[in-house]
């Protein structure tokens, strides 16, 4: 059975193969078994509301049918057993956006959703669970038979949380986090997974075909926009060479990409492909599955049999291949495996492909010879396997009448398959062995309904082909019979006669390999064509690596720089000649050793499992060989056969930092190391700049990030110095910094720690000179320090007021030119610094002056215990004098500065340990404090 459906309107039709006459139209909801003729209306089985969106059915059992309804109204499944008969209705919670069906079990089925996530549903979607979330559309696939254990086992491609992209296999019954596994260690690239017959790729390019055990890849090279090179790999689908440089490219349905490559049906080897060279496309032909490329000879008479003067290589034929974004037309060309030999396309003759005076063209040999059948372009259809053809006009006004022809397109007898003109929007035709049926459907205007038309052609063949219908035809490359190594004779229905084939009709009659010659060997891996014909190595590739691929002891085959195409089937001749001889490995150390974590991190959180794989290259396994795995934190692991390492070694670090892994591989001939170095972080969780309040114009000061936990050789710091755009970044959290303008000056600095960024800011004010003294305070105050700079900023703003009241005798100096500043930790002192005032117009003696007249009274008050304020009700604090110091324009004195005690007990700071919810109001100070129990990444500063 097969689905269609139209782009642009709610019309399906469905085939049964199973039953040749069976139909199932959705114009309300109704079924046909007899090929459209009548039909039964099945509303009321779905429900008279139910809007339907899309039909499947089953590949293994034709009877079991899946429609899906629109989302827009609700979300459900209506399930057949009966080939659409009677329908089962179960609501799902998440809009399915396509399915896909296992190739054995016909009740397994993956359904995507409309948020990326992956379903399964084992009873053919009667119930679903998730399998996986973040899938990449279009990039999941059931397991692959042959290869894979498991039939239950599902590939995907799958976003992780932060953003990348990875590919993982799990089984349909257990998609736990625990039970996914990762065939390749690290990321990939977005949409780059693709599970194909016996291969998976994981690579930026488009698969073409992997048939015939042999991989036929389009890469976009750096210099190219709309064009491909075409690449064919070796049987075991490792190894490329370049077929055709330059495919063309256009966008095909929904955007994606559609290469110019069409390969022949039915034949073996025989590809036709679009190539831009020089800005003009041309299209060219490969009997040999890309080895030799040739230009399409033009047709030597048009429709009206006058002669056509196109000379090679200066004009030839060119076909359209690009793939019909109609699926209800043929496209652009066609072939039928039922019908060896015969090609049908869209295409113009001349010095380059065109879009203009495009016409239709027939081969019946295979690419060798082109007739001309139609001046226009139409779509046609292969009847009865090639015995009858059937062509309709690709026009956009109605038309009447449709074109067949029983001789591979050189008559055309015109008939009519309407009365009234029809806009044709599609022909349908049974897929199956008998399809002589065909079901037209369109409309008579653009606001009538749908039309379906139904034309039955079993009465033209009138009866069964006999042995003196059928005659001999024979593969050839411009007359040499051999073709991919052998000789091949068809049985081909004579042109013209109106009987039609059995089931049991073979096309082959027979197959005879041929004698090896030069044109049955392209170019091995890494040498390339010459003009002579002859294949050297590449300007990249050096020969002596081949003997990489075997260990000591055993043999190799060292290329000739020739390999056989890959499925020829020629035999002797020179085949001995460009075959690979067998050498003895050479006896070599180990090579190519690559160490790697298994999620292709370098970074791991601390105290967790961080896997490591160790191996070498593919193709570089000397034997005997040893390995040692070294953490970098002196523990290390040594195995006496590395492949006892493929499962991947576990270990976990106990601190944070970054450590030097290495990798050694050695035996008696020599050794290979390969090296990581591993970020092991711990969450941050504060970070506090430590900065002078107060600096001396350009004098250099000290500023200081201090971290915790402390994370030492893994945070980057960013320092931003005032109004400056572009950062300092240095991966030490202490700097030196000279201040050039006066005034106040902030500083900020972030750190960066794996995703975690902090940011702390500090203001510091500088000034040519200051006076400076310290205090201390009764220790009553130190029982209620709580040690966090919330509580420091609201003490040194009452310090302040403290030291202006009246009866300290400086009542009228102004408060800004005070600073104060307390110091962290236990017993609590501060500094209280003189600032000289802003815009100075007196001498530098006279502002000196100034402020030692003031510092002698703020120092005369403080010793008679006149500086005091009230902490809570019952507490009163006394401020007192604990030492004067002096900030000069150059300040060279072996004494220690302000500043550098401020940065001395900055450093001892442990109060981010500490959280505390504290209250100031009404002169008075009360708070509370909660301790932050440790864990294992704290650690000490």
């Amino acid at each position: 059975m097969k689905t269609y459906q139209r782009a642009t309107m709610q019309l399906k039709i469905i085939f049964c193969s199973g039953h040749t006459d069976l139909f199932l139209l959705r114009l309300s909801f109704s079924r046909s078994t007899d090929y459209g003729t009548t039909y039964e209306k099945l509303n009321d089985k779905v429900g008279f509301k139910t809007v339907l969106s899309y039909l499947y059915v089953s590949p293994i059992n034709k009877r079991k049918i899946m429609l899906l309804s629109d989302p827009e109204i609700e979300s459900s499944v209506l399930i057949s057993s009966d080939e659409g008969a009677n329908y089962q209705k179960f609501r799902l919670n998440f809009y399915i956006l396509s399915l896909l069906f296992h190739p054995r079990h016909e009740d397994w089925i993956l359904a995507y959703s409309h948020d990326q996530k992956l379903y399964s549903s084992l009873d053919f979607g009667r119930k679903w669970q998730l399998v996986h979330e973040n899938v990449t559309p279009n990039r999941f696939y059931w397991s692959v038979i042959g290869l894979d254990k498991e039939s239950d086992l599902i590939h995907m491609e799958a976003r992780t949380t932060d953003g990348y992209v990875q590919y993982i296999t799990c089984r349909i019954h257990d998609c736990t986090e625990l039970n996914r596994n990762q065939p390749f260690p690290g990321y990939i690239d977005s949409n780059s997974l693709v599970v194909q017959d016996d291969y998976v790729f994981l690579q930026d390019m488009h698969i073409i075909s992997t048939d015939e055990n042999q991989v036929f890849a389009a890469v976009q090279e750096w210099n190219q926009n709309d064009t491909y090179n075409l690449y064919t790999s070796d049987p075991r689908g490792i190894y490329f060479t370049l077929a055709l440089e330059n495919v063309k490219t256009s966008r095909g349905v929904e955007g994606n990409i559609m290469i110019d490559l069409y390969e022949v049906a039915g034949i073996k080897g025989i590809l036709i492909a679009n190539r831009k060279l020089d800005n003009q496309v041309k299209t060219y032909i490969t009997y040999n599955k890309g080895r030799d490329w040739r230009l399409l000879q033009a047709p030597a008479t048009d429709l009206m049999g006058n002669d056509i003067y196109c000379i090679l290589p200066f004009c030839s034929l060119h076909l359209h291949l690009q793939a019909s974004e109609n699926p209800y037309t043929s496209g652009s060309i066609s072939s039928k495996e039922s019908a060896p030999g015969i090609i049908v396309a869209t295409g113009n003759i001349g010095s380059e492909l065109s879009f203009n005076d495009v016409g239709m063209f027939i081969s019946a040999d295979s690419g060798n010879n082109w007739r001309q059948i139609f001046e226009e372009e139409y779509s046609v259809w292969f009847l009865d396997k090639g015995g009858a053809l059937v062509a309709v006009k690709q026009a956009s006004v109605p038309i009447r009448h449709i074109w067949i022809s029983f001789d591979e397109g050189k008559q055309w007898s015109k008939y009519s398959f309407t009365l009234t003109p029809l806009f044709v929007d599609g022909v349908l035709v049974e897929p199956g062995t008998e399809n002589q049926i065909m079901t037209f459907f369109g409309h008579f205007s653009h606001r009538s309904e749908w039309q379906l038309v139904k034309v039955d052609y079993k009465s033209i063949f009138g009866r069964g082909c006999t042995e003196g219908d059928y005659q001999t035809w024979q593969l050839h490359n411009q007359g040499d019979p051999c073709v991919m190594g052998e000789k091949q004779i068809y049985m081909k229905r004579r042109p013209g006669n109106r009987c039609m084939l059995g089931k049991d009709y073979s096309r082959i009659l027979s197959s005879e390999p041929c004698i090896c010659t030069a044109a049955d060997f392209e170019c091995d891996y890494g040498f390339e064509r010459r003009s002579d014909g002859k294949c050297f190595p590449a300007f990249w590739f050096n020969p002596t690596t081949a003997s990489r691929s075997c260990s000591l002891g055993q043999n190799f085959f060292n290329s000739t720089g020739y390999r056989k195409v890959v499925s020829n089937n020629c035999t002797a001749g020179v085949k001995e000649l460009y075959t690979a001889r067998k050498q003895q490995c050479p006896s070599r150390a180990p090579q190519g050793l690559h160490l790697v974590t298994s999620d292709g991190k370098l970074t791991a959180a601390q105290g967790s499992n961080v896997t490591f794989l160790v191996f070498l290259e593919e193709d570089a396994h000397p034997a005997h060989v040893a390995s040692t795995l070294y953490f970098g934190d002196g523990i290390a692991v040594s195995y006496s056969n590395l492949s006892l390492m493929e499962e991947g070694i576990k270990h976990i670090y106990k601190s944070a930092g970054i450590y030097r892994v290495s990798a050694v591989a050695e035996n008696s001939l020599g050794a290979e190391t390969s090296v990581l170095h591993l970020h092991i972080t711990c969450p941050v969780e504060h970070v506090h700049l430590s900065v002078p309040f107060v600096a001396i114009k350009n004098k250099e000061v000290n500023l200081t990030a201090v971290v915790w936990p402390n994370r030492s050789r893994t945070i980057t710091y960013f320092w931003w110095f005032g109004n400056n755009t572009e950062p300092l970044i240095t991966l030490d959290g202490s700097i030196s910094h000279i201040f050039t303008t006066e005034g106040m000056n902030t500083v900020t600095v972030q750190i960066s720690a794996g995703n975690v960024i902090l940011q702390d800011t500090k203001a510091v004010a500088v000034h040519e000179f200051f006076k400076s003294l310290l205090l201390s305070f009764s220790p009553n105050l130190d029982e209620y320090n709580p040690d966090i700079p919330e509580w420091r900023q609201d003490v040194s703003r009452v310090i302040k007021a403290a030291l202006v009241q009246e009866g300290t005798g400086v009542s009228e100096f102004p408060e800004e030119r005070l600073l104060v500043a307390v110091f962290p930790g236990v017993p609590t002192a501060a500094e209280l610094f003189l600032l000289p005032q802003k815009n100075m117009t007196e001498g530098r003696k006279k502002i000196e002056s100034d402020l030692e007249q003031i510092s002698e009274i703020l120092i005369s008050a403080l010793n008679q215990n006149l500086v005091e304020f009230e902490l809570k009700p019952g507490v009163r604090v006394i401020v007192y004098i604990t030492q004067l110091t002096l900030a000069p324009l150059v300040d060279s004195s072996p004494r220690h500065s302000s500043s550098a005690m401020l940065m001395l007990l900055s450093v001892v700071f442990v109060g981010l340990a500490v959280f505390l919810i504290y209250k100031f109001k009404s002169s008075c100070l009360a708070f509370h404090t909660t301790t932050i129990a440790s864990d294992s990444c704290i650690t000490e500063l």
